[in-house]
């Protein structure tokens, strides 16, 4: 695998890339004044308070506080990772991304792959519509009550029994012939050439989150084993990675809040076709954390739905143990389990859609991690509750630090009527404080001058030329003001960074929490006066601080309560450039 992506190469991206243009694309953009203007994508709203900078290359939303670059809009929009980002916006360009230590680390071109993958999925798809044995395939379909339309929505296809269509379709040179066994879609035969994997099934492309038809899953349409057949991983799909309908989820939904983890194809295109639009299905494997992390970066909350009978239950428990490490304070879990004989598939078309959008059906991870420990027998007995305590604190140990932790472990003192030790209630342990470490902090501990002086900073990174005189500053007890310099810092190493590029390259920094959460804030001020505006802000901020300092630092050395010496008293009298 390459490194990490060039920090200059990051730079010279952001220096090329219209973030006007990127947005605009999917946000429909105003020009007002020197800015642009539009709807908010991230969040639902009636009058526009999106503004885009075309000529400090970053977005800022005023109503919910979305802002960045083009490749931070490029990653909340189409819920991309950095480096995903990064690739499709230097593939717009048609830049090859470098990395650190140059161009010489190793770095494969899948286009071929994705292009291969696509063909595919266009011949299936057309094979459902014109096959002569199609016919199978479309009664199969209208028996599980799916429509032409939600068909052409998931891109859902038909292979024919013959062994050779797509050997014959796309493999016209054996070069071809061997990028389609890479891709998963042919296997090679004992004596030499290839055969079609999916034949006389129902296919279901398989898209990643960027919409790319990566693998495909293919169903028998009589009977038949195996049930299901899913590509074979190959350098573009990793099933533990993927979760069939995440895209379709993303693209229907504005503003998803919850989502359903269903077990199969079919679960997710039947609930899609009855309005339930939030529902993914993992291929076949169990839940894995890098599934639910994906799903946690999109939504808050994730619902497993799972089959009321034993098998349900013993998959509910390893979604379960799954899930507790990842459960950060914010973020829920829970379990939707159906009626004895039903899937998701036929409870939506005997019941609707309701029985999956019914927050009363749902039982809470907590309520169930403590349903399944403490059975009633378990808690009429001494040593009943003290084998519950003992089965519950290493579960409940392995959910992060945080509120949802101590709740826990106060309502497992309740249920066993006894007391739970402190190790385990989620405090952390005592660490001696280093010179550099620093306290984290939010905005609502920033200083108002001091918030003013970042946010202007932010706008308009040239006015840091307007601290380049200024003294250092202590910044050991003070977050707010660490991050002023580490700004500042950036800025005289390169000068001419935009804001959008300087957002991207605080991304690394420690404090860069802290600048998610302090909110831009509308600049009301004309541009002529922000130098002043700036330059106020900044002697006081400077002002307090070296007063502060002062007075720490000498009040030590003094012999009695207020006796501060002449030097330092004319030092405490000057401002923080000398002047009185």
């Amino acid at each position: 695998m390459a490194g990490r992506i060039s920090k200059s190469f990051i730079d010279r991206l952001l220096n090329r890339v219209d973030i006007a243009e990127i947005v605009g694309h999917t946000v429909v953009l105003k020009k007002t004044g020197r800015d642009f203007q539009g709807l908010c994508p991230f969040h639902t709203e009636k009058t526009p308070s999106f503004t885009v900078s075309a000529e400090k290359q970053f977005y800022h939303c005023f109503g919910c506080g979305a802002h960045g670059s083009a490749i931070g809009f490029v990653m909340n929009h189409d819920n991309l990772s950095f480096t995903e980002a990064v690739e499709d916006l230097s593939a717009r360009l048609g830049l090859q991304v470098e990395y650190e230590g140059g161009f010489d680390l190793p770095h494969e071109d899948f286009a071929p792959f994705y292009s291969m993958m696509a063909d595919a999925q266009q011949i299936y798809a057309r094979l459902l519509r014109h096959h002569p044995a199609r016919a199978r395939a479309v009664d199969y379909l209208k028996r599980r009550g799916l429509s032409g339309d939600i068909a052409r929505r998931f891109g859902i296809g038909f292979a024919p029994e013959a062994w050779d269509t797509l050997v014959e379709e796309l493999g016209s040179s054996p070069e071809r012939k061997k990028l389609l066994a890479l891709v998963g879609l042919t296997i090679e035969r004992d004596g030499g050439g290839y055969y079609d994997r999916f034949r006389d099934r129902i296919i279901f492309p398989i898209v990643d989150r960027r919409g790319r038809c990566i693998a495909f899953g293919g169903r028998v349409i009589d009977q038949g084993e195996p049930k299901y057949l899913n590509s074979p991983e190959t350098p573009i799909f990793h099933k533990r990675r993927e979760l069939y309908g995440l895209h379709h989820v993303l693209k229907q939904n504005a503003k998803v809040e919850r989502i359903l983890i269903v077990e199969g194809y079919m679960d997710v295109v039947a609930l899609a076709q009855h309005g339930v639009d939030n529902a993914v299905a993992t291929l076949g494997t169990a839940t894995s954390a890098e599934h639910l992390e994906q799903l946690f970066r999109v939504v808050s909350e994730v619902i497993f739905c799972f089959d009321g009978d034993s098998a349900g239950q013993r998959a509910s428990w390893r979604a379960l143990e799954v899930a507790l490490p990842l459960m950060q304070d914010g973020r829920r879990a829970g379990f939707l389990f159906l009626p004895q004989g039903h899937d998701p598939d036929s409870l939506v078309r005997e019941a609707g859609p309701e029985p999956f959008r019914d927050n009363a059906r749902t039982i809470d991870l907590s309520a169930h991690l403590f349903t399944q420990l403490a059975t009633p027998a378990k808690l009429d007995s001494l040593e009943g509750r003290a084998a519950f305590v003992a089965l519950a604190k290493p579960l409940i140990h392995k959910v992060p630090t945080g509120t949802f932790r101590q709740l826990l472990l106060e309502r497992l003192a309740e249920l066993a009527q006894t007391r739970v030790e402190v190790p385990f209630a989620g405090r952390p342990a005592p660490t001696s404080r280093t010179p550099n470490s620093r306290p984290r902090a939010s905005a609502h501990n920033v200083q108002p001058v001091l918030g003013r002086a970042i946010a202007l900073l932010i706008h308009e990174p040239k006015l840091a030329r307007w601290a380049a005189e200024f003294p250092a500053l202590d910044v050991t007890s003070d977050p707010g003001l660490a991050l002023l310099v580490t700004i500042l810092e950036h800025l005289r190493e390169s000068p001419d960074l935009s804001s959008g590029a300087l957002l991207e390259t605080l991304r690394d920094s420690p404090h860069h929490e802290l600048v998610e959460h302090i909110l831009l804030p509308q600049i009301l001020l004309a541009p002529e006066l922000w130098v002043d505006e700036f330059k106020g802000a900044l002697q006081q901020v400077l002002r307090a601080n070296q007063r502060n300092y002062y007075t720490r630092s000498l009040g030590a050395q003094t012999t009695r309560p207020g006796e501060i010496g002449a030097a330092a008293r004319t030092r405490l009298q000057r401002g923080p450039l000398g002047d009185k």
